[in-house]
C-alpha cells in the first residue's frame, strides 16, 4: 500500500518526508515499519532520519544519491506546492547574477528556522537558516526576497550600478513585484532600504 502511494505521488530521487505521509488507518509506528521493510527490500532508500527517496534507475552501482542542496530546498524552501522560505544573501545574489562568487554556504530565510539564526548541515552541505521578518507564504515569498536583497545590496553586488539596476528590475518585473505588494512589509526594514530603492531608481519599476 505504501509503495504504491509513493510511486504514484513521488518521482525517483525526490525527497520523501515521512511527516508528510498520511495513510488511512496507519499509525506513525506502523508507517516507520513499512518504510523499513521497503528500505530492506531496496525499493526505497533512506537519506536521513525521516527522509527517504525512490532510487532512480542508473548504471552506477548503488544508484545515484540525492544532492544535499535538493533536500535542503525541499526541507526549508518549498515542497508539495507550499512555500516556506526563499534563498537569500550571496546564494540569491549569485542566482541572479549580481555576483560571481560561488558561496560555500547556502543561505535560506524560512519559517522552519527554529530560531532567529541557525546553522545546520545537510549531508555535509552547510546551510544558514534565518527566521523570516514575516511569515513566508506562496504569495509574499518573492516580495520578502526582493526586500532582503535590497537591504544589504552593497554587500552582495559585484556589478556596475547600471547592470545591477537592470538585473534587479528584471527580477521585480518577472515576479510581479509592485509598490502595493511591498508596502505592508516596509515596516520591518531599516531606512537604508528606502535609499536603495531611490538610488537605484526602482520605484519607477514598481508600477
Amino acid at each position: 500500500m505504501l509503495y504504491q502511494y509513493l510511486t504514484e505521488n513521488y518521482k525517483p530521487n525526490q525527497p520523501i518526508f515521512m511527516s508528510d505521509i498520511a495513510l488511512p488507518g496507519v499509525k506513525d509506528n506502523n508507517l516507520r515499519q513499512m518504510f523499513k521493510k521497503l528500505c530492506d527490500s531496496g525499493k526505497v532508500k533512506r537519506y536521513d532520519n525521516g527522509i527517504y527517496y525512490l532510487p532512480a534507475v542508473t548504471r552506477l552501482r548503488g544508484g545515484q544519491a540525492i544532492a544535499p542542496s535538493t533536500v535542503a530546498r525541499y526541507k526549508y524552501v518549498a515542497r508539495n506546492g507550499k512555500v516556506d522560505g526563499y534563498y537569500s544573501g550571496f546564494t540569491f545574489a549569485n542566482q541572479l547574477g549580481l555576483t560571481t562568487q560561488v558561496p560555500y554556504t547556502v543561505e535560506i530565510v524560512t519559517n522552519n528556522a527554529g530560531g532567529k539564526y541557525r546553522e545546520v548541515s545537510v549531508q555535509g552541505l552547510r546551510v544558514v537558516l534565518r527566521k523570516a521578518k514575516a511569515k513566508v507564504t506562496n504569495e509574499n515569498c518573492t516580495v520578502l526576497q526582493f526586500l532582503d536583497l535590497l537591504k544589504d545590496i552593497e554587500q552582495y553586488n559585484d556589478e556596475t550600478p547600471q547592470n545591477a539596476k537592470k538585473i534587479i528590475a528584471d527580477y521585480a518585473r518577472s515576479a510581479s513585484i509592485t509598490k502595493e505588494r511591498i508596502a505592508p512589509y516596509l515596516q520591518y526594514y531599516p531606512d537604508k532600504l528606502y535609499r536603495s530603492l531611490y538610488e537605484m531608481e526602482l520605484y519607477d519599476v514598481l508600477a
